[in-house]
């Protein structure tokens, strides 16, 4: 009796049964033979990771939602103090360009806006301005599209600053690195990373580093921009430090009366 062979499974097959929707989704509609709309969830494609659609469902990791947070909030607070600024995180750009489909951004900060709306797609040639500085944090499983096709995507729709926060692995540990881009009349150019490995925001100036497994920002002078959650804990860990103390000299003050 000849053995059963079993079926060779790439790892991507692999991964497609355990997920059918390993990017995310969107709803498609289409019609019943009896004329009524229906809604189908499809999964989305790298393709689709690259051109989304307006309310397509993505997923992320908690490190690329905690780091998009952290860098949204730092960027909305610094820019705080100049008008007809805004920083959009994951919203649609539609580009000003020819053969260019529009892009969803992790981080787009954008000038000479002359107005806040609401968007869902925030289009360049209706507002009459574009992002002067892009950031994309990498996730694993769509490495390639902000490492390449958004690379030449970006210059091609001339976009100034281009910033990427790298996460993957390596001999089974998670890495990360910095990579930023200046648009040049021949293209993007490498900006370089200081002594200290970080890379300068000129748009922002802001200097964005690695800190541990942590990303961080620093202003000019080098000093750290602490995320909101750490401020929040600092600060109520020193009121709780300076409640004790005053109890602690309360105390004191009432065995010295005695």
């Amino acid at each position: 009796m000849s053995a059963v062979m079993s079926p060779v499974v790439s790892e991507a097959t692999s991964v497609a049964q355990a997920d059918p929707y390993p990017y995310g989704w969107r709803y498609v509609e289409y019609t019943l033979p009896d004329g009524r709309p229906k809604w189908k969830r499809v999964p989305l494609t790298l393709e689709d990771i690259l051109h989304p659609q307006v309310e397509d469902f993505r997923m992320h990791s908690d490190e690329h939602q905690q780091i998009c947070i952290y860098l949204y909030n730092v960027l909305v607070a610094i820019l705080d103090r100049i008008s007809h600024s805004v920083v959009l995180h994951d919203v649609r750009v539609a580009w000003d360009h020819p053969t260019i489909r529009p892009h969803g951004p992790d981080i787009a900060v954008i000038f000479d806006v002359r107005e806040r709306r609401n968007w869902s797609t925030f289009d360049e040639a209706e507002e009459g301005t574009r992002p002067s500085l892009i950031i994309e944090v990498t996730s694993p499983g769509t490495r390639q599209v902000d490492l390449e096709d958004k690379v030449d995507h970006y210059a091609r729709v001339g976009a100034p600053y281009y910033a990427i926060v790298d996460i993957y692995q390596e001999g089974g540990e998670t890495k990360r690195r910095l990579l930023g881009y200046e648009l040049t009349p021949a293209g993007y150019a490498n900006l370089p990373l200081n002594d200290r490995g970080w890379l300068w925001l000129d748009p922002v100036r802001l200097w964005l580093g690695i800190r541990g497994d942590r990303v961080a920002c620093y202003d000019e002078k080098g000093d750290l921009i602490e995320d909101y959650t750490r401020v929040t804990a600092a600060r109520a860990e020193a009121e709780a430090r300076a409640h004790h103390l005053e109890a602690e000299l309360r105390r004191l003050r009432g065995e010295e009366d005695n």
